[in-house]
């Protein structure tokens, strides 16, 4: 995994690109197997002329197997901004995940209805069934 970190408008510390690896670190469960991942961090302040204070923005965009996920976020405190975008990644790559193991356990079962002369070829109008809990 090749991590690029970019700063906007602070001074990127040790302390800061540090916490930032470890965060993104925690993601290398969800790309085991795949060699070519690329992930962007920017962290920056923004002025918001509505609010007072600093606002901190933090934004993610991962590029990993031809899939692009994208996640950003604004906070008052920069660790905040950081945890909340990496909790907002890992949910948009769990959502995916799920998505993806549906689709195959779905295509698996049609399969196999097929090979058991259950549901016709040509035959459109399929049943989703759900398992019981």
């Amino acid at each position: 995994m090749k991590l690029n970190i970019k700063a906007t408008g602070i001074a990127l510390t040790t302390p800061i690109s540090e916490y930032i690896e470890k965060k993104i670190n925690m993601l290398d469960k969800f790309f085991r197997g795949i060699d070519d991942v690329l992930v962007n961090v920017e962290v920056g302040k923004t002025s918001r002329h509505h609010k007072s204070g600093d606002i901190f923005r933090a934004e993610i965009q991962i590029t990993a197997d031809g899939q692009t996920y994208y996640a950003s976020s604004e906070t008052e405190d920069l660790y905040a901004t950081i945890d909340e975008v990496k909790d907002k990644i890992v949910h948009e790559l769990t959502s995916k995940r799920k998505k993806t193991l549906r689709l195959i356990r779905r295509g698996g079962a049609q399969i196999k209805n097929m090979l058991k002369g259950i549901v016709d070829v040509g035959d459109r109008n399929w049943k989703r069934f759900r398992r019981k809990k």
